[in-house]
């Protein structure tokens, strides 16, 4: 076996792990589990949601907000202490240095007791552009998750399917070097022979 094809399976493996992250971005606290996201607020749970009744209809988000106008997000205490502490929402332009947390705010919702465990808000975003989420929770302050989000910024589908693309091209190539690696072992089985 010579060198090219001795390191041509872990790279194609290598080049499929790294477009697979592609998709895994980093936002903060925020994760999608079992159908639903939910925000880390310190050592306690959210679920998070997001709604653009006008234009994705009833289509849920948990990250990037597709698009910009009018926006509902609907938070809900997973964690029964979440409702029995005060809570805060503050929405920031993303600064881009992680001091973002005493930003003017786009929005804020002062610290307030819900003992429902729901907190939303709605807001119209008129432009495009990167943000900062803060869930922040406790008498002091001592609870809080930070996500960093962009609002109409996304590329549309064409991402998607270039991704699948790139997948479906690697699983083929990766199958066309295990058929080839086979043929020679069986020739140099049978010439050995």
């Amino acid at each position: 076996m010579n060198m090219i094809e001795r390191w041509t399976l872990p790279l194609l493996a290598a080049g499929l792990g790294l477009l697979a992250a592609t998709h895994v971005q980093a936002h903060g606290g925020l994760s999608a589990d079992e159908d639903f996201c939910k925000l880390r607020v310190g050592k306690y749970y959210m679920h998070f949601v997001g709604y653009q009744p006008g234009l994705t209809g009833a289509k849920e988000f948990c990250e990037d907000i597709p698009a910009t106008g009018p926006t509902t997000v609907v938070m809900d205490a997973i964690d029964g202490e979440l409702r029995e502490m005060p809570i805060e929402v503050r929405i920031v332009p993303d600064t881009g240095d992680g001091r973002d947390r005493d930003a003017p705010p786009v929005i804020h919702l002062p610290p307030k007791l819900y003992p429902g465990g729901s907190v939303s808000f709605e807001h119209v975003f008129d432009k495009p552009g990167k943000f900062v989420g803060y869930v922040i929770g406790g008498q002091r302050g001592e609870h809080v998750a930070r996500f960093p989000f962009s609002v109409g910024t996304s590329k549309g589908p064409w991402r998607t399917w270039l991704s699948v693309a790139a997948f479906v091209a690697g699983a083929a190539l990766l199958f066309l070097y295990t058929v080839r690696a086979g043929r020679r072992r069986a020739a140099a089985r049978g010439s050995a022979d």
